[in-house]
């Protein structure tokens, strides 16, 4: 009998322990943390955009903010809208220049940069990034008959590069290091430094090749300039997040994931660079092998 009740005693306070540890995972599940929980709280997730990143993340003729990486966020979106089941979550944007999206991001301000950012190990230190989404490098947009062919021919000249890109270093480390003794002058966006060489102010603009090109197509005559030179950098695009904030990560990398798997990011592709775009203007650039390449690498499995 002493045995019996024993037993029932054990019984009873390890049905109890086990409900206990139920019941607090279920409680620990429900607690949000990080860009999660001010999404929750605050019923909105903010945007950072780009407006002449083309066709990355630009604004149309109502200037509302659209291109591939404004689709790649949008999916992200959804995805936060199920886990936190928010269906009516408000979605805002906030401009940002290469100069204020790492300030923006880790300040609070955006909680997903959806623009033309090149993810580096030195970025990182301040930000995060989702799974790679384009591959591109530094090139040159030069006028026709400017007569450069590559940055050799950029010696003693002036050119224009876009404030806090990975280009404006490329260029400042070659020209110390071939010593051309470029003149370089600074612009805020993409925008302002093609028109620094429309104007003549500049010769040439150095930045990642896929982003003149639509420059190029959006310009009043694409018939006048021409993208020149070997890639002079390696610059893989992600959207930008956060930095430790692994169940935001997690969220974004299953969304990334699931576009390369259910092939649904070849379609997107297309859209913004083989397709026209909504002007009418095409930027007529059909995926790479090695960015295929890499959405097949990506592609992980739930």
């Amino acid at each position: 009998m002493k045995t019996y009740r024993k037993l029932s005693i054990v019984s009873t306070l390890t049905v109890g322990l086990v409900a206990a540890v139920t019941l607090s995972a279920s409680v620990s599940a429900q607690e949000l943390t990080g860009t999660l929980k001010k999404i929750k709280e605050s019923g909105t997730i903010t945007l950072g955009v780009r407006e002449t990143s083309t066709p990355f993340s630009y604004l149309d003729e109502k200037q509302q903010p659209i291109g591939y990486s404004i689709d790649l966020c949008m999916a992200i979106v959804e995805e936060v809208k199920k886990q936190l089941m928010l269906p009516s979550l408000n979605v805002k944007t906030n401009p940002v220049t290469s100069q204020t999206r790492i300030p923006l991001m880790a300040n609070g301000t955006i909680d997903l940069e959806c623009g033309s950012t090149t993810n580096t190990l030195t970025r990182q230190q301040q930000v995060d990034y989702a799974p790679t989404t384009f591959v591109t490098g530094t090139k040159l947009v030069v006028k026709k008959n400017s007569k450069i062919k590559s940055y050799k021919d950029l010696k003693g000249k002036t050119v224009v590069l876009t404030q806090g890109t990975t280009n404006e270093r490329v260029m400042k480390a070659l020209n110390d290091k071939e010593n051309l003794g470029m003149k370089f002058l600074s612009a805020k966006d993409h925008g302002e430094s093609f028109l620094t060489v429309e104007s003549g102010r500049a010769v040439a603009f150095a930045m990642d090749d896929v982003l003149l090109y639509g420059l190029v197509a959006k310009s009043k005559k694409p018939s006048d300039y021409m993208v020149v030179g070997d890639y002079l950098s390696y610059d893989p695009y992600a959207v930008m997040h956060r930095r430790n904030d692994a169940d935001f990560a997690l969220l974004v990398k299953k969304t990334m994931s699931a576009l390369f798997r259910s092939g649904e990011i070849n379609k997107i592709y297309d859209k913004w660079f083989v397709g026209k775009l909504p002007d009418g203007t095409s930027i007529g650039m059909p995926m790479a092998p090695l960015l295929k390449a890499g959405f097949q690498l990506q592609a992980l499995p739930e």
